[in-house]
């Protein structure tokens, strides 16, 4: 696995302390969840026994995960936090953080992608990106492929032989109309068969949809109730239509809402490190676990925020967690 992508905490504050004359500024952070700093006797930034590569977390029913992806300002993935540098909020109520750990645990990806009229320009550029995946993830996970055009279509079913998923889509062609949106559902559906409890969809088009059945707002609801965060690479090249224009913000909500990361790619050249990214950060997340109130209604949708907590003077950071769940039914 690459290490370009990664960064230890320990190198951030090593870089805050050699630019000490010109601290940043955590209020230019208007985008995604809150950055705080920790007051300087905050014991913060102390190393945790909590936190380790491979910790398990025990859990039962009651309890809520969380992962979370952290980068710094350049999108590589930052190692080396601990359980008192995060705080979540449950609606407004912040909750004690009662599990915690960095995950590397096997994962089961599913890829979305766009092979459309609008994609006949970038699907030769499509195909060879997966390897740029695959080379991230570990043997011990899975993947499956769904392909995108006037309807959805399973390719591969979910399986550990990742060149497989690969060969499927070099016989894919691009054309027809966009039902972008019912291409996801179907992933999520697919999503009910995995093997790991860890799950996540890479979603790789234009953006634009014009055939689907589905809304967002049921994809996201969806997301949710299965506990998957979904990754969006959206390829704004040379876009043409009204749908292709609208495209990025739709793939940013979708990525926002469950937890994952947007990619805008626009010279189609960056497109494999993407893809290495989305790879990298699937194996350095943190993973927060919580009780909600005794008094949180079953069923019902629950709001979460993550915020971060790092001492004065580290270069700025970024968080990556999913927005909100449901509370299990009693």
């Amino acid at each position: 696995m690459s290490s370009l992508n990664v960064i230890s905490l320990s190198f951030l504050l090593f870089l805050s302390a050699a630019t000490a004359a010109a601290p940043y500024d955590p209020d230019g952070l208007q985008q995604g969840p809150l950055l705080e700093t920790l007051p300087p006797a905050t014991p913060g930034g102390q190393k945790s026994n909590t936190a380790t590569r491979s910790t398990n977390i025990r859990v039962d029913a009651d309890m809520t995960l969380v992962p979370v992806t952290v980068t710094d300002e350049y999108g590589r993935n930052v190692v080396g936090l601990h359980k008192e540098n995060f705080r979540v909020y449950d609606n407004t109520e912040q909750r004690p953080i009662a599990a915690f750990s960095r995950d590397d645990a096997p994962v089961s990806v599913g890829l979305i992608f766009d092979a459309s009229r609008s994609m006949r320009d970038k699907i030769e550029t499509e195909r060879n990106a997966a390897a740029h995946l695959f080379h991230e993830l570990n043997p011990q996970d899975e993947a499956f492929l769904v392909t995108v055009s006037k309807r959805a279509v399973l390719r591969r079913g979910f399986t550990s032989e990742l060149a497989a998923v690969s060969d499927a889509l070099a016989f894919t062609g691009a054309d027809g109309s966009t039902s972008l949106l019912d291409g996801i559902y179907l992933g999520l559906e697919q999503m009910r068969k995995a093997h790991n409890a860890r799950k996540a969809l890479v979603v790789v088009s234009d953006g634009g949809d014009n055939n689907s059945r589905y809304t967002l707002r049921q994809l996201v609801e969806k997301a949710v109730e299965s506990d998957t965060t979904i990754y969006t690479i959206c390829l704004y090249y040379n876009p043409q239509s009204i749908e292709e224009w609208d495209g990025p913000k739709l793939l940013e909500d979708l990525a926002e809402k469950t937890g994952g990361v947007p990619f805008f790619v626009k010279d189609l050249n960056h497109f494999g490190d993407s893809m290495s990214i989305i790879g990298i950060s699937l194996h350095n997340q943190y993973v927060l676990g919580y009780y909600p109130p005794d008094n949180a209604p079953s069923g019902k949708y629950r709001h979460i925020k993550v915020q971060l907590m790092v001492p004065p003077g580290t270069p700025p950071m970024q968080v990556y967690a999913r927005t909100g769940y449901y509370t299990p039914a009693r």
